[in-house]
């Protein structure tokens, strides 16, 4: 086996993306340090990692997101390099500085990357100056008065966007003028409340778009790749529910993909990017054809990566680390060919049609087995889904030949799988897989659900005369299955190298 690139790697992150990081670290050779709050002192990514070490109290901002903290273990476990994960401190230029400062190397893109990327106001105005097309609009509006003007000069409907914002924080669509004034100072507020920073800016509303993104993967020595695209286009709240790879639109010609891969690559070069990153369109299908224009660049690893995988063939965490520690990317554009198409769908412990969170306790668990389907985890048996943090509890990834195979699979392992003690959305990627215009992927913009509200009516009360349903017959034998073992089979779950390989293996042989 050749030289790893680093002998021991921090996460500094919880959850399914510190135990996705972990199966690579251990598939070659790395050892491994979780971190942790007190919260999360029985979570399983700290059982898969080699050493772990507490980082504070419950709340992310006493342990999750200090930054004195993660380098203080780091330097007590004698780690070489911190892996970010996404979300906390993963697009924090503060942490890259600060392991610069330690003499650890941080996996990820440099500073001025991270810091011009995460303000959308610099990249927008620095995509502008690269030549990169991008919606028309105006940034720092400094209050409602300037809001008015502006969207008398763009028109109707608009986007208003807290600058600094993410994860659809501080975004009002308006629909009216009368509306702006209402909509600018309610944006303001939370993307103060949010981000500490008040900055909005305008720009017009592409009502009828998809969201689809280029992976990119660039490394030192000036080498970067468009790793394909995926759509993430089914949302609630600007949230992503289901991905997919590739795009399904017709519009997505060869054509289309080169040139937004171009693009995407330019945007990387414009400030000098290395590592994985994410750069985001609203894709528009017009009679004319597709439209394409930069939404906005995530510096770090994206949640949905497994389809990219899936289809695309590369580890993409090993990508990682290895242009961290200075390595080629060693491979091309040319060599990037998409086989089969790969569907993602993100679990949550929410209501499925509220989307509020719902806490609680895993009390049975079973997952999809079989080669069909891939489980990012963040849960086992016995663990608490707290308040404190983000209430996705696993992704379910499915491959196969065509995208019709792999609905039908996605279908099946949502089917298969049993979550007890929680409430989940589970119901909710049923009812969107199994109606028509997802089915045909065709007609499918950032406003699905808003378009579909079906999908999002509650099931049916029960008639307790009724016979028992075959669905509900299935799931309460998995759960007497599940509730007579001890643990789930070694083969069902996703927690880290087994002699099959481990996830990434599985992810091969789909495609084979």
């Amino acid at each position: 086996m050749p030289q790893p690139p680093f002998a021991k790697v921090l996460v500094a992150n919880r959850g399914e993306i510190a135990r996705r990081v972990f199966r690579t670290c251990a598939e070659h050779g790395i050892a491994t340090v979780a971190v942790y709050s007190t919260a999360d002192a029985d979570a399983p990514h700290v059982s898969d990692a080699d050493e772990a070490y507490c980082i504070g109290p419950p709340t992310a901002a006493e342990s999750y997101l200090r930054v004195e903290a993660v380098i203080d273990a780091a330097r007590r476990s004698g780690a070489d390099a911190i892996h970010p994960g996404y979300g906390f401190l993963s697009e924090r230029p503060e942490l890259v500085a600060a392991c610069e400062a330690a003499g650890i190397t941080f996996v990820g893109p440099p500073v001025r990357a991270m810091t011009v990327m995460g303000d959308k106001v610099q990249a927008r105005r620095a995509m502008i100056e690269a030549g990169v097309p991008v919606v028309p609009g105006v940034e720092d509006v400094p209050d409602a008065q300037a809001a008015l003007a502006v969207v008398d000069e763009i028109g109707l409907p608009a986007m208003i966007k807290a600058s600094a914002g993410g994860g659809g924080k501080g975004m009002r669509i308006v629909h009216a003028r009368e509306d702006v004034v209402g909509a600018f100072e309610g944006a303001q507020r939370e993307a103060i409340a949010a981000f500490g920073d008040g900055r909005v800016f305008i720009e017009r509303a592409v009502m009828r778009a998809r969201h689809v993104e280029i992976q990119v993967m660039a490394d030192q020595h000036g080498a970067c790749v468009g790793v394909g695209e995926r759509d993430c286009s089914v949302q609630r709240r600007h949230q992503k529910v289901i991905e997919e790879a590739p795009c399904p639109s017709r519009q997505m010609t060869p054509e289309v993909r080169a040139s937004m891969i171009e693009v995407a690559t330019r945007v990387a070069a414009a400030v000098d990017y290395v590592g994985a990153g994410t750069v985001e369109y609203l894709f528009e299908e017009t009679p004319q054809g597709a439209n394409f224009f930069f939404l906005e660049m995530n510096t770090r690893l994206q949640v949905e990566h497994p389809v990219t995988e899936a289809v695309y063939g590369h580890d993409l965490v090993w990508d990682q680390l290895r242009v961290a520690a200075g390595e080629p990317l060693g491979y091309t554009q040319q060599d990037i060919v998409p086989r089969g198409h790969a569907v993602e769908c993100r679990i949550y412990a929410e209501d499925p049609v509220s989307f509020l969170p719902r806490p609680g306790t895993v009390t049975s668990l079973r997952w999809p087995e079989g080669g069909i389907v891939r489980v990012d985890a963040a849960v086992e048996e016995g663990s608490e889904v707290s308040s404190y943090y983000d209430p996705m509890v696993a992704k379910l990834t499915c491959w196969a030949p065509d995208r019709a195979a792999a609905v039908a699979r996605m279908q099946t392992a949502l089917a298969q799988t049993v979550i007890l003690g929680l409430q989940t959305n589970i119901a909710l990627h049923q009812r969107i897989l199994a109606e028509p215009d997802f089915a045909t992927g065709l007609d499918v913009t950032t406003r699905y659900i808003e378009h579909h509200p079906e999908v999002l009516e509650p099931p049916a009360a029960l008639d307790p005369e009724a016979p028992p349903s075959e669905q509900a017959i299935a799931v309460a034998a998995a759960a007497a299955v599940v509730a007579a073992q001890s643990s789930p089979p070694a083969a069902s779950r996703d927690a880290g190298p087994s002699s099959s390989g481990g996830a990434w293996a599985q992810s091969a042989r789909w495609r084979r």
